[in-house]
C-alpha cells in the first residue's frame, strides 16, 4: 500500500457568516492577511510539499475563488503592457497553470459539513492517501506544516494523521480532540478522537486543526458516516472509525498556527506578518503598538 500523498482536498464552500458583512460579495478564503488571500497560503503550502493535484470543493456562489488560483493570462499580458512587469510576473508565479497544474473544482451545493464536503472530492483523487487543508487555519513557520506532515506520514505507521497542538481546557470544546495513548517523537498516538466535547468530557487537551494526511479508505467511511455535531457529517467522526484498524496519529508541528475563521484570529495573523514589513512595522511603532527600542551608541 502507498503512503506516498498525491493529492490535496480544500474545502473551501462555507459561506463565512463570522465575517459579514465582508464575504457577502467576498469569499472568507479570499480575505487578505495582510496582502496575501488566505487561500494563497494554503495553495502555496501543498505546492511545496509536492502535491500533484489540488481540489477545491467549493459553491457556486464563489467563482470568485477558481478567478483568483488559476491563472489570469488576459491581466497578465495587460499589466506588462502598462510596464508592470513585477507584477505580472507575481501573479503569474502564484497563478495555478490549467495546463502544467491538475487543478480540479467540485461542488458542494448543500452545508451538510466537512465530512461531506471532503466526501464530495471522492471520484477526483488520485491513488493512495490524500490530504486535507483548511485554508482558515492559518500556519506560519520555516517549513511548511503540511511538508512536515507528508515526511511524518511516509515514513509512519499511522493510516491517519492530523495537526494536533495542546489547548488550554477553556478551549477543548472548540476542536477535535485527540484520546491519546502515548507519543513517538511529534506524533501523538492515539486511540480515537471526539468532536467539540464539554471540557470535563474531554479524553485529552490535545487538539485537531485544520491539516490531515487520511487513508483512501476515509471516502468508505464518509458514505456511512452519520450525523453528528451540528447536525452535519463531520470528519473527525469517519477519522475515529478507522483509529483503530488503521492507526491514529496526532502531529505536532513546528510553526505557528493562526484561527483565521475568527476576527481575533485574523488580527493576530495580520500584526504578526505586519512585523515583519517594515513600512507596516514603521506604523506600529508610531501609534504605540510596538515599544521602540533605544538607539545603539556609536
Amino acid at each position: 500500500m502507498t503512503r506516498h500523498v498525491r493529492t490535496a482536498i480544500f474545502p473551501v464552500a462555507g459561506l463565512g457568516t463570522r465575517f459579514l458583512p465582508a464575504t457577502k460579495a467576498t469569499p472568507k478564503e479570499l480575505l487578505p492577511v495582510l496582502d496575501t488571500p488566505l487561500i494563497q497560503y494554503a495553495v502555496d503550502e501543498a505546492r511545496h510539499a509536492g502535491i500533484e493535484r489540488m481540489i477545491f470543493v467549493s459553491h457556486p456562489s464563489k467563482a470568485a475563488i477558481e478567478r483568483h488560483v488559476m491563472e489570469d493570462a488576459r491581466l497578465t499580458r495587460e499589466l506588462r503592457a502598462r510596464g508592470k512587469e513585477n507584477a505580472a510576473e507575481a501573479l503569474s508565479e502564484a497563478a495555478l497553470c490549467p495546463i502544467e497544474d491538475d487543478v480540479r473544482f467540485v461542488m458542494q451545493n448543500e452545508p451538510k459539513g466537512l465530512g461531506h464536503a471532503v466526501g464530495c472530492a471522492k471520484d477526483h483523487v488520485l491513488p493512495g492517501p490524500v490530504a486535507v487543508i483548511l485554508p482558515d487555519d492559518l500556519i506560519l513557520g520555516p517549513v511548511g506544516c503540511l511538508t512536515e506532515m507528508v515526511k511524518a506520514y511516509e515514513a509512519g505507521k499511522a493510516g491517519h494523521l492530523v495537526a494536533t497542538m495542546e489547548v488550554s481546557e477553556d478551549r477543548v470544546h472548540r476542536y477535535g480532540v485527540l484520546s491519546v495513548t502515548g507519543k513517538d517523537g511529534p506524533i501523538v498516538l492515539a486511540d480515537g478522537m471526539v468532536e467539540k466535547p464539554k471540557a470535563e468530557d474531554a479524553p485529552s487537551r490535545q487538539a485537531v486543526v485544520g491539516r490531515y494526511i487520511l487513508d483512501a479508505s476515509i471516502f468508505e467511511a464518509l458514505e456511512t458516516q452519520t450525523s453528528g455535531a451540528g447536525g452535519e457529517i463531520q470528519l473527525t467522526d469517519a477519522i475515529a472509525r478507522g483509529a483503530t484498524s488503521l492507526g491514529l496519529g496526532g502531529f505536532q508541528f513546528s510553526g505557528t498556527r493562526f484561527d483565521c475563521g475568527s476576527k481575533a484570529g485574523m488580527l493576530e495573523a495580520t500584526l504578526e506578518l505586519a512585523m515583519e514589513d517594515p513600512d507596516c512595522l514603521a506604523v506600529l511603532k508610531e501609534r504605540g503598538l510596538v515599544e521602540q527600542r533605544p538607539a545603539v551608541a556609536a
